[in-house]
């Protein structure tokens, strides 16, 4: 398959039907051919994003270029088996967040920490509570009360006690 550069109309050049199915179509009218206008690295230089210009409708989108991970499997309390969802982290963690004074740029980095981390791990399967434990380091470097709320869900706090508990135990941590 060939894609040429910035500024040429990028088109997948193949005999095969399969292989042409799967050519980049405009989101608005379903044309295949495209030029791409610009091309940047984005600043964790994790992905490639482009703008194109459909030749057809003249629209402009944009897509993004990224290395897919190794699925990993994030296996529960209860035993079952899910794929590992950054999303899922991210929303556990807004949640968390919420109503305090950090950045959606701040949440964004937690999770490429810790998805990094899992990644590191280079393990097929992960625990859920290993998650949550890099979760709960991250949130306590950045915002005791998020740590704290993010705390109460993960450990299952059932009593104010519990969340005296923590709290006690970030402070003796300071």
């Amino acid at each position: 398959m060939i894609h040429w550069l910035t500024g040429f109309i990028t088109r997948a050049v193949s005999n095969r039907a399969s292989e042409r199915d799967h050519d980049m179509k405009c989101p608005a009218c379903g044309c295949p051919e495209d030029k791409v206008v610009d091309t940047r690295v984005s600043k964790d230089g994790d992905a490639i994003r482009r703008r194109r210009e459909c030749m057809e409708c003249k629209n402009r989108f944009t897509t993004y270029e990224s290395v897919l991970r190794t699925e990993v499997m994030v296996v529960k309390r209860d035993g079952t088996r899910e794929e590992f969802c950054p999303g899922k982290l991210q929303a556990g963690i807004e949640h968390a967040c919420w109503k305090r004074q950090i950045s959606e740029r701040q949440i964004s980095d937690i999770v490429k920490t810790i998805t990094n981390r899992i990644d590191q791990l280079n393990q097929r399967e992960v625990a859920s509570t290993r998650v949550g434990q890099f979760a709960m380091e991250e949130l306590e470097k950045t915002d005791s009360v998020a740590f704290v709320r993010f705390a109460s869900v993960y450990r299952r706090f059932k009593q104010v006690d519990d969340f005296l508990d923590e709290i006690k135990g970030l402070n003796q941590r300071d």
